[in-house]
């Protein structure tokens, strides 16, 4: 269905007032700019901020809900004869392999970090996330294997692919911190994608694979 005028405008309105915050927030601080400064900044009314963000975190982690979503999506796009846990580091090694930005390889993410690391709200609402991380894919996998509501592999297994991804981004991001360049954390990052697969149990590696239609 083709996006409607309304929809268009009440998407580019988050968009601008999430650019907006974004920029002051990498300029300053995120402990140092204040709603009512974002939308002075973004011309429209704390009100509306609000609207589009209920809380000031919302505004720094404006993509949360693609960082939430990204294990489940995963996993339901793993192929035939492929397991979760396989399909999920298939995924990060492309994205690694690229250079994606989603898994901060690009210039300026050291930046956004630096942000995070001093405002503790940021961090607490990172952890937050991460725990939705693990439920959803938890969730996930209950449907794509049927588990029975007592069976805890569905939550051990997500468990281990949640840590697969938050032991990943940390990587790039202290890495990209410290100075080292997109193509460096790059190779790295392959590296260390391998050092997880050794670690993770044949158990988990062979865990929801995909049937044949």
């Amino acid at each position: 269905m083709a996006e409607g005028l309304r929809e268009r405008k009440k998407r580019q309105t988050r968009q601008h007032i999430s650019d907006v915050a974004t920029g002051l927030f990498l300029q300053r601080g995120f402990d140092a700019v204040t709603v009512a400064e974002i939308a002075e900044a973004a011309n429209v009314s704390v009100n509306t901020v609000y609207n589009y963000f209920p809380a000031k975190e919302d505004l720094f982690f404006d993509c949360g809900a693609c960082v939430v979503d990204r294990l489940p999506r995963y996993v339901r796009g793993r192929q035939v004869g492929e397991s979760a846990a396989r399909g999920v580091l298939r995924q990060f090694t492309a994205e690694v392999e690229t250079a994606s930005p989603a898994i901060g390889l690009f210039t300026g993410y050291s930046q956004f970090m630096r942000v995070i690391q001093d405002a503790h709200a940021l961090k607490a609402r990172l952890w937050y996330l991460q725990q939705e991380v693990v439920e959803e894919v938890e969730k996930v996998l209950r449907e794509e294997t049927g588990a029975a509501a007592a069976d805890p592999l569905p939550a051990l297994v997500g468990g281990q692919l949640a840590w697969v991804q938050s032991t990943l981004m940390g990587f790039v991001g202290r890495r990209m911190m410290a100075g080292g360049q997109v193509a460096e954390v790059s190779r790295e990052a392959l590296g260390l994608l391998d050092e997880m697969e050794d670690l993770l149990s044949e158990r988990v590696l062979n865990y929801a694979v995909r049937p044949a239609p």
